[in-house]
C-alpha cells in the first residue's frame, strides 16, 4: 500500500446548497395569485429571493414547486445553471423534505443546506454571510432572527387580555435557516413521525435535541404574507439599493 497517496488526499470541504419551498397556495395573500410570482422592479419576488441567496457560494439551489407550476422553470433566475426543481408537498415542511430527498441524490450528507422562504426577498448579503460563517465556525445549525421589540399580550378568549408576556428571551425567527443535510432530513422525518407541528426547520432540529444558534438579523428581512407587504418590500428593496 502506498501511504503517500493516502496522505495526499485533500480534506473534503462541505458544499453549500439552498432549498426554497415554493409550492404553497399563498391563500393569505390571494386565492388566485401566488405571492412569489408578484413583480417588484421587473422581477418576481422569487427571483429577488434567489438573487440574494446567490451572494453566497452556492453549489446549487433546489426549488420545491407545485405539481401544476409552469412559471418557476421559465423565470430568468440568478445563476440558472445551478437551479434544480422538485415537486413540493401539501405543507411547507413536506416541500422542504422533498427537496432534501432530492438533494440527498446529488449532495453529501455533511453538506450545509440553507432553507429560505420564497417570499423573503429583502435578506441582505451581510446577514447571509454572517449566518453561513456562524454555522461554519460553530459546526452547528443556525437561523436568522431578531429580538422581539413590541410588548406582547396573551389574549385568552375573544379580545380580553389575560396577561403581558415577557419578551426578554423572545426572538422572532426568520430565514434562511442553516443545517447539515443529513441532520436536517433526519430531524424533519422524526418530527413528522411524531406528528409534531413543524413551522420552521429550527423547530424540527430543536425537537431532535440539536443545538440551533440565533444570528442577529434585520427587521427589514420581511416575509411577504399579505398584499400590503408587497408595497413594503418594494420600498425596502429600493432603499437597500440606494443605501
Amino acid at each position: 500500500m502506498n501511504h503517500n497517496n493516502l496522505q495526499q488526499q485533500p480534506p473534503r470541504h462541505p458544499k453549500l446548497w439552498a432549498v426554497i419551498p415554493a409550492a404553497g397556495s399563498g391563500s393569505r395573500f390571494s386565492r388566485t395569485e401566488l405571492k412569489q410570482y408578484q413583480y417588484i422592479q421587473d422581477q418576481t419576488v422569487l427571483a429577488h429571493s434567489i438573487a440574494r441567496l446567490n451572494h453566497l457560494p452556492l453549489a446549487g439551489y433546489i426549488l420545491a414547486i407545485g405539481q401544476a407550476d409552469d412559471v418557476a422553470q421559465n423565470l430568468n433566475l440568478a445563476q440558472k445553471e445551478k437551479a434544480h426543481f422538485c415537486v413540493g408537498g401539501a405543507e411547507r415542511v413536506d416541500s422542504v423534505l422533498n427537496a432534501l430527498h432530492y438533494l440527498s441524490e446529488i449532495a453529501h450528507a455533511d453538506d450545509w443546506v440553507l432553507v429560505h422562504d420564497a417570499a423573503r426577498p429583502c435578506v441582505t448579503a451581510a446577514c447571509l454571510e454572517q449566518l453561513y460563517q456562524t454555522a461554519l465556525a460553530t459546526d452547528q445549525s443556525a437561523i436568522l432572527a431578531i429580538p422581539v421589540r413590541d410588548t406582547l399580550k396573551k389574549v385568552s378568549q375573544g379580545t380580553k387580555i389575560e396577561t403581558t408576556v415577557s419578551r426578554d428571551q423572545l426572538w422572532q425567527a426568520q430565514t434562511p435557516q442553516i443545517a447539515k443535510l443529513d441532520v436536517l432530513k433526519t430531524a424533519i422525518e422524526s418530527a413528522l413521525k411524531q406528528q409534531l407541528t413543524i413551522t420552521d426547520e429550527a423547530s424540527a432540529l430543536e425537537a431532535a435535541g440539536q443545538i440551533v444558534n440565533v444570528v442577529h438579523g434585520r427587521s427589514d428581512n420581511i416575509k411577504i404574507t399579505y398584499p400590503d407587504d408587497l408595497e413594503l418590500a418594494r420600498l425596502i428593496l429600493a432603499s437597500q439599493q440606494h443605501g
